[in-house]
């Protein structure tokens, strides 16, 4: 075995530095993506008043559907949170090009343009609701439109899994 000088040891240890950091940043960037999203799916069920294995009836006459404006304003802030992590602090990172494992780039040219998909669906609902006045018909509305939230939270949770998975893969 030959000797290592002080200068390749350091050399050797800042570049094998960062692989194992950038490992810990992706695996945190995950597990928050994971927990927001969790929180999302939380507040969206108490938002529409189901369970996590209902869906939401659009067509139901119900009219004592009142969401409560509190729950609509929390439910699309921390929505807001979790898409922003997602696209910001995990698929940017895809899309400018610093991610170089195969699996990955294969999983998000797969599953990333339904994800951005939704996230384009799910911010014109924020932008929608931002100002809720809940009348009967916004109410109605709002009905229908969770409906779809609740599709678009599923699908997406889906297809982020299956990137999630090739990174941590």
């Amino acid at each position: 075995m030959e000797p290592v000088s002080v200068e390749q040891a350091s050399e050797k240890t800042s570049t094998e530095a960062p692989r194992v950091d950038r490992r810990k940043s992706i695996g945190g960037t995950v597990r928050k993506l994971v927990d927001e999203r969790q929180e999302v799916l939380v507040l969206f069920c108490q938002l529409a008043g189901v369970t996590a294995t209902e869906e939401v009836d659009e067509d139901s006459d119900d009219v004592g559907f009142q969401p409560n404006e509190k729950d609509l304003s929390a439910f699309c802030e921390v929505l807001m949170d979790y898409l922003g992590s997602g696209h910001f602090e995990l698929y940017q990172r895809i899309i400018d090009g610093h991610e170089r494992r195969h699996g990955v780039l294969r999983a998000a040219q797969q599953f990333y343009p339904t994800i951005a998909e939704t996230t384009q669906f799910l911010v014109e609902f924020n932008d929608k609701y931002d100002r809720f006045d809940g009348t009967s018909e916004e109410c109605q509305t709002l009905r229908a439109d969770l409906n779809k939230v609740g599709k678009a939270l599923s699908l997406r949770s889906d297809f982020e899994d299956k990137i999630l998975s090739a990174l941590q893969g």
